[in-house]
């Protein structure tokens, strides 16, 4: 029997209009619209042609109802400024990921969310709170990525080939998701990384309902991830001689594996450039292209626990494709959610897995 809700999930997947796929399959949009509200059922033949345009195995719309986020519980960078398109496409992939994310954890055990509820603490006091909670101290995070997995934030790479949407989070009951944009620049996804951990332990459950509250939001999880990453202890104790020049930033971002721009914005913040020598500093910074291209460029974060688990599948010859088979989606979805690890000649078969790293995670017994 076919689930017409899994009808509107590819489509939103794919970012289609009812229209779009109307024209595509050769009925009314109306159709669609009856299809996707299970007011009536597309032939065999109409199903065949519905899977063939959103590129989605035919089998995926016989399946059983899927778990899927919600725009209203899900934070998203720059709300206002993001279409309603793309931001459907993206749940969309959220919900593939709730699909790939229970597949496995019928097999690993991973590390349980050990977050703080900070509601209505202010952000550069809850970033400290949770330094503090995780025992980091003052000193810079090597890698934001395994910190949020070793902490049991699942995440995931957002399947956008596209910048416009840098990044988003939710929780799912009581499981934290962040999905992270791996079309950005290093620096700024883990500033991302840092955002959307603000916007689970500030606002959780709590996805903007408008945009007035959204710039809020963002304002407070910007706050947050500027201190996280970039404690005014630290900050102080280093950056101890006069800053002249945008060079200075360039060298000191190196510590903090930060932007040039957020660090500039950490020192006006914490009163240790002027108000013009920060405008004057982004400026310059915009008339280098540094901005756009970072100067001292730091190694894109991956993601080690995703890491282990597919090497382990490597080792047992559980491919990419037969993940997609059993989920009954495309192969490309699944590559998409893994940072890309999964695009591999060893995931297929070829070559031998990537050696095994120490991350919290072991086989479910």
């Amino acid at each position: 029997m076919v689930t017409h809700t899994k009808i509107s999930l590819a489509r939103r997947r794919r970012a289609m209009s009812k229209k779009g796929l109307a024209d595509c399959v050769g009925v009314t949009p109306n159709t669609i619209l009856r299809y996707e509200a299970g007011e009536i059922a597309p032939s065999d033949d109409n199903l065949e042609k519905v899977a063939a345009c959103l590129q989605f195995p035919r089998a995926f719309f016989d399946g059983p109802e899927i778990d899927e986020p919600r725009r209203d519980n899900a934070s998203f960078r720059g709300m206002a400024s993001k279409s309603a398109r793309i931001m459907d496409a993206a749940l969309a992939s959220g919900a593939i990921a709730f699909m790939l994310d229970d597949w496995i954890a019928k097999t690993f055990d991973r590390p349980a969310p050990d977050l703080l509820d900070l509601q209505h603490v202010e952000p550069h006091t809850a970033a400290m709170l949770l330094r503090q909670h995780w025992r980091l101290g003052d000193k810079p995070i090597a890698n934001m990525i395994h910190l949020l997995e070793a902490n049991g934030i699942r995440v995931f790479s957002l399947a956008e080939n596209t910048k416009e949407v840098d990044a988003f989070s939710l929780w799912r009951d009581d499981v934290p998701y962040v999905f992270l944009n791996r079309f950005k620049s290093s620096e700024r996804s883990r500033f991302d990384a840092a955002h959307e951990l603000a916007h689970l332990c500030l606002h959780k459950h709590g996805g903007a309902n408008t945009e007035y509250i959204g710039d809020n939001l963002e304002k407070e999880a910007n706050a947050f991830a500027g201190a996280f990453l970039m404690p005014e202890t630290d900050i102080r104790s280093i950056c101890n001689r006069p800053l002249y020049s945008v060079n200075d930033l360039a060298d000191y971002k190196k510590r903090w594996r930060v932007s040039v721009a957020a660090l500039n914005f950490r020192l006006h913040e914490l009163g240790m450039i002027s108000e013009s020598k920060s405008t004057s500093n982004y400026v310059e910074l915009s008339r280098r292209g540094w901005l756009k291209t970072e100067p001292n460029g730091i190694a894109r974060e991956q993601s080690s626990v995703l890491q282990d688990i597919i090497n382990d599948l490597i080792s047992r010859g559980i491919t990419k494709t037969k993940i997609a088979t059993e989920l009954m989606v495309p192969p490309s979805e699944i590559e998409a959610l893994l940072f890309g690890l999964a695009n591999m000649t060893t995931i297929d078969g070829a070559g031998s897995p990537s050696p095994r790293r120490d991350v919290k995670l072991k086989l479910v017994k």
